[in-house]
């Protein structure tokens, strides 16, 4: 089974190279600015919040709800990100998008004036349906504003905007802390999406236009089906106990599974491409390819930190800057090789998986042996890897599937990305406490630890760059940009 290659655009100028000058003269600074203050929003709210959480529980209590003040944002972001290639489709990019925007700001105002934590779980909902909307829309308008020669060069914007993240995010948090107050922070962001759903309704033309066809009714069911699954895998991560984990994580399963399959049956109302997760076609091998090295990848950031400060006596801040050291992998190499000709698609997604894959033995070696300059490596090496080959995927499975799946695989690739966040928490979660981490006592019981944990996390990765081979393979389209050259 292969994709039909999308014909819309002339091979030899798709090829040709971009340089950033050309790029950032090409008109487009709107919607590029558009797309940069959604994943700005989303990804900064993330981290600001969790900087955050101290002083929220000491101000308004809360305490056994702090890992649902992330949980739930992100099963929010999940089930918004899987209905929005519908709602493009059905709507156009404008209204959904300012919609998303505007729901991300009445969550962050609900926190902000929160009195109890769980008013403050209320707005996390909203935020995380605002924000996870508003990110797979800027991946959906990636591929439908901007030619698609012009897709790396964007991608390569938003990795730069998603790396400052990491740092400022946790930045701001503190300064809020510091010298004004929690609610501030919610307040900061919560002013941001309002004025960017304005600037979105404002737009006189924000594509796609809607799609001519009887709508239908939206598939609510599907997606209660969903959220239900993505709460039950949450909560078997969150406490993780074998037996009990299991079951949910299981039941989880069970959900997605009749989730994927009844989603397949539902003809033009489909939230995800056919078969997504089918290695035999390039949409469902690239959806495998991203799920399970999305998965196998959360190890270092679930637990990484803990494990290196227990073995090597380093401070948290340390930590989590050899964490944050990912991030700054992927953006250099995003930016790096976002002006390569579409010809190359293949060989940077190739060489960017096996980087990543490389990756986690190497974290099963360096975090329980150390140096301290080794993990920072890999950590670089993981992020850069993913950095490599993001800033193509996009481009190239747009350029493979017909022009009415574009949206449906563009707003699936961040979607499926969460989905394998959140099944990876609840399985090294399990395998972490399996391995004795709630019985450690030193640094060689978190050695130990470490490496169960991350070499279990190699035959996903594996699994991951099987799928690779069905995006990177040669289609009919790679013969017909040969030819055209």
């Amino acid at each position: 089974m292969t994709d039909a290659p999308n014909s819309a655009a002339p091979l030899p100028q798709q090829d040709s190279y971009v340089s950033w000058g050309e790029f950032l003269r090409s008109g487009y600074s709107a919607p590029l600015a558009l797309v940069c203050l959604a994943v700005w929003l989303h990804a900064a709210d993330s981290l600001i919040v969790a900087t955050m959480l101290p002083s929220m529980v000491s101000d308004i209590g809360g305490a056994a709800f702090v890992s649902w003040t992330v949980s739930i944002y992100e099963i929010g972001s999940i089930v918004a990100g899987a209905g929005t290639a519908l709602l493009t489709m059905r709507y156009g990019l404008r209204g959904p998008m300012s919609v998303a925007a505007a729901l991300f700001g009445l969550g962050c105002l609900l926190s902000a004036v929160s009195p109890t934590m769980g008013v403050v779980l209320i707005g996390r909902v909203m935020q995380g349906l605002g924000g996870g909307g508003m990110v797979a829309m800027a991946f959906v308008a990636v591929g439908v504003l901007f030619p698609r020669r012009y897709a790396a060069r964007v991608l390569a914007v938003v990795s730069t905007f998603w790396g400052l993240s990491a740092f400022l995010g946790p930045l701001l948090g503190g300064l809020f802390v510091e010298y004004a107050n929690w609610r501030w922070g919610f307040g900061f962001f919560a002013v941001q999406a309002m004025c960017l759903a304005i600037w979105i309704a404002l737009q006189g033309s924000t594509g796609p236009l809607p799609q001519d066809g009887p709508l239908g009714r939206f598939p609510v069911v599907r997606l209660a089906v969903l959220c239900i699954a993505v709460v039950l895998i949450s909560a078997g991560g969150i406490r993780v106990e074998p037996l009990r984990s299991t079951l949910l994580i299981l039941a989880g399963l069970s959900c997605l599974g009749w989730f994927l399959w009844r989603d397949g049956q539902a003809g033009a109302d489909r939230l995800l491409p056919n078969a997504p997760l089918d290695p035999r076609n390039a949409t469902g091998a690239t959806l495998l390819m991203i799920l399970m090295l999305s998965i196998a990848t959360i190890g270092i950031l679930a637990y990484g930190p803990l494990l290196m400060t227990t073995i090597h006596g380093i401070s948290a801040l340390t930590a989590g800057y050899i964490v944050a050291a990912s991030s700054i992998g992927w953006t250099l190499a995003a930016v790096t090789v976002s002006g390569a000709p579409e010809r190359l698609d293949r060989l940077w997604i190739a060489a960017g998986m096996i980087m990543t894959t490389i990756s986690i033995p190497g974290f099963a070696y360096a975090v329980p042996a150390g140096p301290i300059w080794l993990i920072a490596l890999f950590a670089g090496l993981e992020g850069g890897g993913f950095g490599l080959a993001w800033t193509f995927i996009l481009r190239r499975i747009t350029a493979l599937v017909p022009e009415h799946e574009i949206q449906r695989v563009s707003g699936a690739i961040p979607t499926v990305q969460r989905i394998g966040y959140a099944l990876g928490a609840a399985y090294v979660g399990i395998i972490a406490n399996a391995a004795g981490f709630l019985t450690m006592t030193g640094p060689e019981d978190a050695a130990s630890v470490a490496r169960i944990l991350f070499l279990s996390c190699v035959p996903l990765a594996l699994i991951g760059l099987g799928a690779m081979l069905g995006l990177v393979r040669k289609h009919p389209y790679d013969t017909a940009m040969t030819a055209a050259d």
